[in-house]
């Protein structure tokens, strides 16, 4: 007998479906399972015997095959189980022959029966979706990730009894989840800081270069010496970035599903803010394995990936980041199969000036010779992918005293509204253009957007022509001065404007 189950899997961010095709027939017993399966996918024979066996049902002594289609693309995890339990039900006569129809299936199967949450179920529903499956079966602790595939009726499984039992006498209750209704429903969840912006004392100069940065989200780095508060601003970053909206949290989610680390949650509803160690490797950031996870940059989407003491990640690590800053993805070749993951992030750095971090002073020790090795690690071409830089100098007693007590300072909600009402701006500019963010511009759009008075351009010429600016230079200053003047509520890009912008782009002469 021959029964085919709809089933799914992941390549890259996208799920496509894969069809579980289940052939018993007689001959000599034997269970194969074809179609590229790793090893996961390989022991899913002896899960499934002794599950169908522990179930209370027989398994067929039999010629057993399972080929999942498409055979020319590899298959990895143990999402599989339960499609295949399935279809020796059907083929054993335990199930009806209707019961796998419109329908699609993915679970973990326990020895016992009990049916095991998966990873990678949201990109995979999507697909069912698209392909017209209107019901889907899962595991009960993915059932709250499912019902965020609307249009979908969700049955939530715990066990291949109850399964079985669903299409017999005692049908399964249908999920009730909302996918809007999770989306809105903690606060908490997505307002978690215990910081803000109103703790920092001082730093004002610094402060207002992160909010330019998380309103255009431009790329930003902070140089100064240790205890400046580089790392305290760094952590504040997502109290003053927008709330996620419903694609958005979909997109972050999608991600995070696939490598396994959405847990309890069910759903992104903050921002990212990724934290590697300076001893991360390169495969790390950028994802990678003998089957395509995504890596920190791709975790990053949507939200900030923040790289304190930026000199000392390996120079290979820091160099593989240059393309995704340009190209928003990144695309992994590895033996499994060629992965494309979704890479739009705001890249925000921490570093002291030299080794020690005292450079200037009497406490430093550092030779020339050890400060350009540590300057160094830090390229060319990704410094001139840094929109923003901005120094972060010692914090005097009197503001230490003073400032955060004082009732004048902004917290990190004031600087939000700010910020919201900057990205409605540009949201409203580059509808329908492909892009959300300044930052993110092309140079047909700066060209379009960026239109100077005749004083705003002749101090950028001067300034060009007196820095010896690159191409890429010039433009980042001009999608700078468009987000400071979207700050201020601003149509047009003004001289104050340049030059507020153009103070953020001297550091690199200065150290380097």
């Amino acid at each position: 007998m021959f029964v085919k189950v709809s089933s799914g899997a992941v390549m890259g961010v996208e799920g496509y479906i894969v069809d579980v095709e289940v052939d018993v027939a007689n001959g000599l017993p034997g269970f194969d399972v074809v179609g590229l399966p790793d090893s996961a996918v390989k022991e899913s024979r002896e899960r499934v015997r002794a599950a169908i066996r522990n179930a209370g049902f027989s398994f067929p002594v039999k010629r057993i095959t399972v080929n999942l289609a498409p055979a020319d693309t590899r298959k990895s995890g143990p999402a599989f189980d339960l499609p295949i339990a399935v279809g020796l039900l059907i083929c054993s006569g335990a199930l009806e022959a209707g019961a796998a129809e419109d329908a699609f299936f993915a679970g973990e199967l326990s020895l016992d029966g009990a049916v095991r949450a998966v990873a990678g179920l949201l990109p995979m529903l999507l697909a069912a979706r698209a392909v017209g499956i209107s019901k889907c079966f899962v595991p009960e602790e993915n059932a709250k990730e499912a019902a965020l595939v609307t249009g979908m009726a969700v049955y939530p499984v715990t066990h291949l009894e109850q399964l079985a039992n669903h299409f017999t006498h005692q049908a399964i209750a249908p999920a009730s989840y909302d996918a809007l209704r999770i989306f809105h429903a903690s606060e908490e969840e997505k307002n978690p800081y215990e910081v803000d912006f109103a703790d920092v004392a001082g730093q004002l100069h610094v402060k207002r270069a992160l909010e330019i940065a998380a309103a255009g989200c431009h790329n930003l780095v902070m140089i100064g010496p240790p205890g400046a508060g580089k790392t305290m601003l760094a952590r504040r970053m997502p109290t003053i970035l927008p709330d996620l909206s419903f694609d958005e949290s979909i997109e972050i989610t999608k991600v995070y599903s696939i490598a396994g680390l959405l847990g309890q949650r069910h759903l992104m509803a903050q921002r990212p803010f990724r934290t590697p160690h300076h001893t991360a490797s390169y495969i790390s950031l950028t994802g990678g394995g003998r089957v395509p996870m995504p890596g920190e940059i791709s975790l990053a989407h949507n939200g900030v990936l923040f790289l304190d003491e930026l000199p000392e990640f390996q120079k290979k690590a820091l160099e593989t980041l240059r393309q995704p800053l340009e190209d928003g993805h990144i695309t992994l070749n590895r033996v499994g199969g060629v992965c494309t993951y979704p890479s739009v992030f705001l890249l925000l750095a921490a570093m002291n000036p030299c080794p020690c971090g005292y450079q200037g002073t009497e406490k430093c020790k550092c030779t020339d010779a050890e400060i350009a090795r540590y300057l160094d690690k830090i390229s060319g071409p990704l410094l001139d992918r840094i929109d923003i830089m901005v120094e972060a100098t010692p914090v005097s007693y009197g503001e230490l005293a003073t400032s955060p007590a004082l009732p004048t300072a902004e917290s990190s909600a004031t600087v939000k509204i700010r910020v919201e009402n900057a990205r409605v701006r540009q949201a409203q500019r580059f509808a329908g253009a492909g892009t959300r963010f300044n930052a993110k511009m092309s140079a047909s759009l700066v060209k379009e957007y960026c239109k100077l008075s005749r004083e705003s351009s002749q101090l950028l010429k001067q300034v060009f022509e007196s820095m010896h600016m690159s191409a890429r230079a010039y433009h980042k200053i001009l999608k700078i001065a468009r987000t400071i003047a979207d700050l201020a509520g601003a149509p047009h890009i003004e001289t104050m404007h340049i030059a507020e912008a153009v103070s953020y782009r001297g550091l690199d002469r200065k150290y380097w």
